[in-house]
């Protein structure tokens, strides 16, 4: 039986595809980077903060985030091009005490003035039997809850640096 386990979540952001594949081709590191930190913790170099909130309580976790280009799809028999980046992240310190993520974010359009955020990943509870069943218990739904939010965060950096169509 697997450890692995798979979570998937996407959104739309109302900026054109071709400037957002831009920004994230061109600055991916600093926007996901950004997208998983708070204003106050931007001075870390090295780190992102993850964090979600599990039964009334923060939890969170400083991570280190690797970014791998892929190649893109083009736009062929009507079907829309694709952004890939691969992504990668397991916490700074005590890293045996957390899940680790391997995972795709994916752009793509909808419209001319409107990109599909997609992320979908694979993460690995650690701390073997204890490990599985607090997962099994709560933490699939903290692991649901980051990506949910590091998808949105990432929609909002979008937001912030990639104008409107019109």
């Amino acid at each position: 039986m697997s450890d692995d386990h798979r979570v998937r979540f996407y959104g739309y952001v109302d900026r054109p595809y071709e400037a957002s594949r831009m920004l994230l081709r061109e600055h991916a590191q600093e926007v996901l980077r950004r997208a998983t930190k708070t204003a106050g913790e931007r001075a870390r170099s090295l780190a992102a903060r993850l964090s979600v909130e599990a039964g009334g309580v923060g939890v969170g976790v400083d991570v280190t985030l690797e970014v791998h280009r892929r190649p893109e799809e083009p736009g062929i028999a009507g079907l829309p091009p694709i952004t890939h980046l691969d992504l990668s992240w397991k916490a700074a310190e005590a890293e045996g005490l957390f899940p680790s993520m391997s995972a795709q974010l994916t752009l793509s359009p909808t419209t001319f003035a409107e990109t599909r955020v997609e992320f979908e990943g694979v993460y690995t509870p650690p701390l073997a039997v204890v490990g599985r069943a607090f997962d099994a218990a709560v933490g699939h739904r903290i692991a649901e809850a980051a990506v949910h939010r590091f998808v949105n965060d990432v929609i909002e950096e979008i937001r912030r640096e990639v104008p409107k169509a019109g």
